[in-house]
């Protein structure tokens, strides 16, 4: 069975909408609703610019999570030093580009290769698992692979955002093979990025994933039926996958 990973930076963007000039709605309250909805990991990433999450909730999220912390972050040195401090029970490397409203597309594994091999041992030295969010490529999965990754996280955003049900159909079939080949490879398969109570229902069957993370569908559900109830309607589409 598929776990479900929630990401709650999205509550914190709506916090930091006036500038920080206010401390609600708080990323580690919704935190503990999505959890007693059913999550089996709560997801942050910790940006550069702190745009949304900040190292405070990151903080006090590991005190309170019972259940996974999950840390996305760029492999720089300051967000390696803070993973160590932190612990999360798994990091995400993550490509980040300060112009971009979110995360736009995969890491680029195969070209910078040396520099993420060095930050995959760095976290491994301090016995942090770590996931590569790349795209459904196949050599970026062997690549993946060859830094010694735990696992990968599959970018599913051009399969959400597909206009045609030709194309959505073409691009879940590029997901489903790089699973695969990561299985295969031994890596864990986590999906994830613009997944949303429809899309999720393609993965029916298919017994490659063994995580979603979903961050945005979750919480704009939220603001109409609540966090706890828009986690436990995911959880149990998951659940049925």
């Amino acid at each position: 069975m598929s776990a479900l990973a929630v990401n709650v930076d999205h509550v914190a963007t709506l916090r930091q909408a006036r500038g920080g000039a206010t401390k609600y709605p708080d990323p580690v309250h919704a935190a503990a609703l999505a959890e007693l909805g059913g999550a089996d990991g709560i997801v942050v990433h910790l940006r550069e610019d702190r745009r949304h999450i900040q190292d405070r909730d990151v903080y006090i999220l590991r005190k309170t999570v019972l259940s996974r912390l999950i840390l996305e972050m760029a492999a720089t040195q300051e967000m390696l030093n803070i993973a160590k401090d932190v612990r999360p029970d798994l990091v995400t490397l993550v490509p980040e580009k300060r112009q971009e409203l979110t995360t736009e597309g995969g890491l680029d594994v195969r070209s910078f290769f040396q520099s993420l091999e060095e930050a995959v041992k760095s976290l491994h030295d301090a016995g942090i698992p770590v996931s590569l969010f790349v795209d459904p490529d196949s050599e970026q999965i062997r690549a993946s692979a060859n830094v010694n990754a735990d696992m990968v996280e599959i970018h599913t955003g051009a399969f959400c955002e597909a206009k045609n049900e030709d194309k959505r159909k073409r691009l879940f079939s590029d997901i489903t093979e790089t699973a695969r080949l990561a299985r295969q490879l031994d890596l864990g398969v986590n999906a994830g990025h613009g997944l949303c109570y429809n899309t999720v229902k393609y993965f029916k069957g298919t017994r490659t994933i063994d995580e979603f993370s979903i961050g945005h569908s979750i919480v704009s559900r939220a603001v109409l039926t609540g966090m706890e109830q828009a986690v436990r309607e995911m959880r149990d589409l998951i659940r049925n996958l």
